[in-house]
């Protein structure tokens, strides 16, 4: 009862952030007229709107907003599976080198002036990196978490070496500031594309993840334990590691490097309601795209007319809850 009532609050505080961060901006738009515009659009009202107030809304700030929110979900989503499948407290989504591999593929294209091909390169380069994660990872037995951790490690710092080097050696012009704007995270470029992507990804592999609480809790208890409770550890875990990098891909692949989503916001809703993941998995995600939303609504607004990438304030955010969560559990420690 708790939970469904914790995540009816979410879901109601979620729509509505949706519709006033559509009125926040320069266009001079309140919540009600948004409001208005939406059910306009369901032919229950008149949409007290000119045209181009109206594109303002259903062309640039909703898709933006929805791309937002899909992502943040899918990150807390992916950043709570992945502290269970390592048993890392510290682990996120780009755990497995996921954004280095991203980083590269998108560099690439943008250097190469294919930025159209971006979303599909970042998504190829993840995957890259995720089955060089894997490989290295198996190559010298069972896949453990301690190997997919190092194993990650060792990816995500020859990628991240990669891309220096071919910003280094090739980036010029205009492409270092579209290069930096995608590796420090930014929704500016989010269209209906980009919702359908991240949307969709959501739904056909973030959903059926949610229903994973049940093995998830039984790897709390160690692979030893989880083996006896009948999970097939290793088959198990290779499933869940490869729908997470999927899913972080397809995210990454709309919204260039977002950090710290994934990894404070199971922290915070764990702190609420405790460990067991069929509560934490839905309300983590619940909390990622409320989250994400106002922080790329921060991102756009205060400092208008200029912007900053998300992932500045994601970082600006999350950093100092994050301490203050470390202090108040000194067991993540």
């Amino acid at each position: 009862m708790r939970v469904g009532l914790v995540a009816g609050v979410l879901a109601l505080l979620l729509a509505a952030s949706v519709v006033v961060a559509i009125a926040i901006g320069p266009a001079d738009l309140t919540p009600g007229e948004v409001w208005q515009s939406f059910l306009a659009r369901l032919g229950l009202a008149e949409s007290p709107l000119s045209t181009v107030r109206e594109a303002i809304v259903w062309e640039l700030r909703l898709p933006r907003i929805l791309t937002a929110a899909a992502v943040g979900a899918g990150l807390a989503l992916c950043g709570a599976i992945m502290q269970a499948l390592t048993r890392n407290p510290l682990a996120d989504p780009y755990l497995l080198g996921l954004s280095s591999g991203a980083s590269v593929g998108a560099v690439i294209v943008i250097i190469l002036g294919a930025a159209v091909a971006l979303p599909l390169a970042a998504f190829a380069g993840a995957l890259a990196a995720l089955a060089a994660t894997l490989g290295l990872a198996s190559a010298f037995g069972e896949i453990t978490p301690s190997r997919t951790i190092l194993a990650g490690l060792a990816v995500s710092s020859v990628l991240g070496a990669l891309t220096s080097l071919i910003i280094f050696w090739s980036a010029t012009g205009d492409s270092y500031r579209e290069i930096l704007g995608w590796l420090l995270g930014s929704l500016a470029g989010a269209h209906w594309d980009a919702v359908w992507i991240a949307g969709g990804a959501l739904l056909v592999v973030g959903v059926p993840l949610l229903f994973s609480a049940g093995t998830l809790d039984a790897f709390a208890f160690g692979d030893r334990q989880a083996t006896a409770l009948g999970v097939p550890v290793t088959q198990v875990r290779w499933i869940l590691l490869a729908a997470t990098a999927l899913l972080t891909g397809a995210l990454v692949s709309v919204s260039g490097s977002i950090g710290f989503v994934g990894l404070i916001l199971p922290h915070a809703v764990r702190a609420v309601t405790g460990a067991r993941h069929r509560a934490l998995l839905p309300l983590a995600a619940l909390a990622g795209a409320l989250f994400l939303v106002w922080a790329d609504t921060l991102a756009r607004s205060v400092f208008d007319p200029r912007e900053l990438p998300v992932g500045i304030v994601t970082a600006l955010i999350g950093g100092p809850v994050f301490a203050l969560l470390l202090v108040r559990n000194r067991r993540i420690a």
